[in-house]
């Protein structure tokens, strides 16, 4: 049920961005994106009052889980601004100022992974390139100050240079899992669900089509 409902949040939010977004290619994304032309310093939304960020956050959304989503906005010292108390634990938030994102780029996750996420803007924005992030997350994750998201919480990244070719990844947060605690492959030959990066913090459960 969960699954879906992410599924189908991910989906809505994608297809309202491009309907509403004056934006430009889509790209892979876990909790971190390839190479991705640099947005204005700010964001796309960065402009918007309050009340607009939180209904352009939100517009894609299915009706009847808007009251349970929260929505925040990031500072610039990696702490946030709570535009919108949600009922449930997933919060959605834009991060297309971030260097190297895309100009369409917007997260969703439980509010138990934001420390994750504080970390993962931390090292973007000591990296001059991906290259230089990845090792820095490879670092935390070998001397163990990696930060683990909460487990079984959804990642929902929607990325893309226009609103016509924007993508929507979802993934599930299994931190320390492995494929064979899970009974899962480790790959997508089978056609279903499957484990990427098993054994680590960023353990995560990929699913069809994504």
């Amino acid at each position: 049920m969960r699954a879906a409902l992410t599924l189908s949040l991910s989906l809505s939010i994608a297809a309202a961005a491009a309907a509403q977004t004056p934006a430009p290619a889509a790209q892979h994304d876990h909790n971190h994106d390839a190479a991705a032309p640099a947005p204005a310093a700010g964001g796309l939304l960065a402009g918007l009052s309050n009340d607009d960020y939180v209904e352009r956050i939100l517009s894609g959304a299915p009706a009847n889980l808007r009251p349970s989503l929260g929505v925040i906005r990031w500072k610039a010292d990696y702490t946030y601004e709570t535009l919108k108390a949600g009922t449930g634990r997933l919060v959605c938030f834009d991060r297309s100022g971030e260097d190297r994102r895309n100009p369409v780029a917007a997260q969703c996750t439980s509010i138990g992974s934001l420390p994750r996420v504080v970390q993962n803007r931390r090292f973007r924005a000591e990296s001059k390139t991906n290259e230089e992030e990845q090792a820095k997350v490879a670092a935390a994750e070998k001397n163990g100050t990696r930060i683990k998201p909460e487990y079984g919480s959804p990642w929902i990244n929607i990325n893309g240079p226009d609103a016509k070719t924007l993508r929507t990844h979802t993934t599930i947060a299994v931190p320390g899992a492995t494929p064979q605690s899970l009974g899962l492959p480790d790959n997508n030959k089978q056609g279903g669900a499957w484990v990427m990066d098993g054994g680590t913090t960023g353990a995560h459960i990929m699913l069809p089509g994504q």
